[in-house]
């Protein structure tokens, strides 16, 4: 047992080591052989700009408050984003007069990328911290409405049935039957909206920023440093990396009764 659990904690970390090692090399050669190097910087120059990052301030700050910056902005419009979601997604799935009413509203919304929003967020919200909490939101709402929806609409007839043949109440079906059901759709929906909203963060601190690491990516564009820009990309790359790692590690202790063992 203590050998499979080695093993299996080994290929987490070292085939994701091996394909990373692998690109950075593709990286370095295809920049050494060729005329790529005029607009590119090497992988070691980049990652070792990203290094000194933590001590060394870009703009005002060092890496570690940039990132502290755009965890503020992200969290609590995601955390509300996904309240939202959860509750609108499992109310139009479990009631037809509801998703009759709402539905179209949210598949007029659902296409649209967060970016579009950006001047009805100026106009609605200013410039400061509330545009930015707005399309964060947005890239939150919209994937966790889409799963929750799923998981209410998926629910097993059978089960449904049997409750109600034993005497449920619609309400007891719904908190009983419904609910648990939809835990692991919600859960999916939380990951890929946890994702979307980190990664929208560059669109948000493009409005009026100082600091964050979307903002490391947009400052690069006014004096053309493409190393500042990977290293910003970077950046982004790690924390949504292990915010999607402690996402799912979450959803393994909250879902356990939901997992297959082999």
């Amino acid at each position: 047992m203590i050998k499979n659990k080695t093993g299996r904690i080994f290929e987490i970390i070292f085939y994701p080591l091996v394909s990373i090692l692998i690109f950075l090399i593709i990286w370095d050669v295809g920049v050494k052989n060729s005329e790529l190097s005029v607009v590119m910087p090497g992988p070691w120059e980049v990652v070792s700009k990203f290094i000194q990052s933590f001590a060394v301030p870009i703009g005002k700050y060092t890496m570690v408050y940039h990132i502290l910056y755009s965890l503020m902005r992200v969290v609590p419009a995601y955390i509300v984003g996904s309240l939202a979601g959860i509750i609108l997604g499992i109310l139009m799935g479990w009631y037809p007069v509801i998703n009759r009413i709402l539905r179209p509203l949210y598949e007029l919304i659902r296409p649209i990328p967060p970016i579009a929003w950006i001047p009805i967020s100026i106009v609605w919200f200013g410039i400061g911290e509330g545009s930015k909490w707005f399309l964060i939101f947005l890239a939150a709402f919209v994937p966790i409405t889409l799963n929750a929806y799923a998981g209410a609409t998926t629910v097993d007839e059978t089960l449904i049935k049997c409750s109600k043949m034993l005497g449920a109440s619609d309400g007891q079906v719904f908190k009983t039957v419904v609910l648990p059901y939809s835990v692991p759709h919600i859960f999916t929906g939380l990951q890929v909206g946890l994702s979307t909203s980190w990664a929208t963060v560059v669109a948000a601190e493009m409005i009026r920023s100082t600091e964050g690491v979307g903002w490391i990516i947009i400052s690069s564009m006014d004096t053309n440093n493409v190393v500042q820009s990977l290293v910003g990309i970077m950046g982004i790359g790690v924390v949504g990396f292990i915010l999607a790692i402690v996402m799912r590690k979450i959803e393994e202790v909250l879902c356990r009764w939901n997992r297959i063992e082999t």
